[in-house]
């Protein structure tokens, strides 16, 4: 039976917003698409049966527009300067249209002392989102499984995770598992008003472990290259990415080194009643992505 609620996606054409748009649609309810601009991966969301508006998230009108008969809303902002606008201009647009709830994207690293820009920021728009009126739940995922192919380079002798993380661990989240949970949590808000959520895959492993997943999985020798973090950086600056993220990554690839990316849990099973992905199988779904270098691959000195 068709849903009568009515859900806003924003970052509807990213990772997370694309996969939660298909699973809500999937499931009957009626989808409102905020994206940044049209293009083919709206062009998509709208073949499927979205609503898609095209907007800017720190614009007042452009989310009055998108939100008005919304009964949920997940919000979800890109490592970019403006978070701290966006996440106002939703918590009034919100309260205004009377939005029983928000999930509000967040990340693992956010605290009020964090070195990055961005992870402080979202701690601060944890903390304001806390104020409105409506229900609002914070997921803290940890390093998205995709990291694996935006860290991933090609060589004539297979493949190389070049990464500024160390010996560092984490368990890493798919944007399947996290889509699951938002729609979870969109369906069934009540219990989980002022929660902070923090999301991990099933299995904690360092990269030397992960590459070795790989290896099996690809049938090709796959090896971890750590990269200096400074090389990291400047690599990022060579590649044109701006400031903000830039000093975001930086600064999380220290987090990372020193644990604060590291745990696992239970919360996606428990959400979603189906145990959360593990990285063998993420590579199976991606096998075909990973070739090339990936957008935030930097060579290691010993590449």
């Amino acid at each position: 039976m068709p849903s009568t609620r009515r859900l806003l996606v924003t970052g509807a054409s990213g990772k997370t917003g694309a996969a939660t748009v298909r699973l809500l649609l999937d499931r009957g309810h009626a989808v409102t698409a905020l994206v940044r601009r049209e293009d083919a991966r709206s062009e998509t969301l709208a073949e499927l049966g979205a609503d898609v508006i095209a907007g800017d998230l720190t614009r007042f009108a452009d989310v009055a527009t998108a939100i008005r008969g919304a009964d949920g809303v997940y919000l979800c902002y890109p490592v970019a300067t403006g978070l701290l606008d966006a996440t106002a201009t939703v918590a009034q647009a919100a309260a205004e249209a009377n939005v029983g709830t928000v999930v509000n994207m967040s990340q693992v690293s956010a605290r009020r002392d964090a070195a990055s820009d961005a992870a402080r920021q979202h701690w601060l728009a944890e903390r304001l989102l806390d104020l409105g009126p409506f229900q609002v739940t914070h997921l803290r995922p940890t390093f998205f499984a995709d990291w694996l192919v935006w860290g991933w380079r090609s060589n004539e002798e297979g493949g190389i995770l070049a990464l500024p993380f160390g010996t560092g661990r984490h368990a890493p989240i798919t944007v399947a598992d996290q889509a699951r949970v938002i729609a979870a949590i969109l369906e069934h808000p009540q219990p989980h008003d002022r929660q902070v959520y923090p999301l991990f895959g099933p299995v904690e492993m360092n990269h030397h472990e992960i590459a070795d997943v790989m290896t099996r999985v690809l049938r090709i020798p796959v090896r971890y290259r750590p990269v200096d973090p400074d090389t990291f950086r400047s690599g990022l600056v060579d590649r044109g990415l701006p400031a903000h993220l830039v000093q975001h990554f930086g600064n999380v690839a220290a987090d990372y080194r020193n644990g604060v990316f590291a745990g696992t849990n239970d919360l996606v099973e428990r959400l979603t009643g189906r145990p959360a992905t593990g990285v063998a199988q993420f590579v199976v779904d991606n096998r075909d992505a990973f070739h090339g270098i990936g957008r935030f691959a930097v060579a290691p000195a010993n590449a």
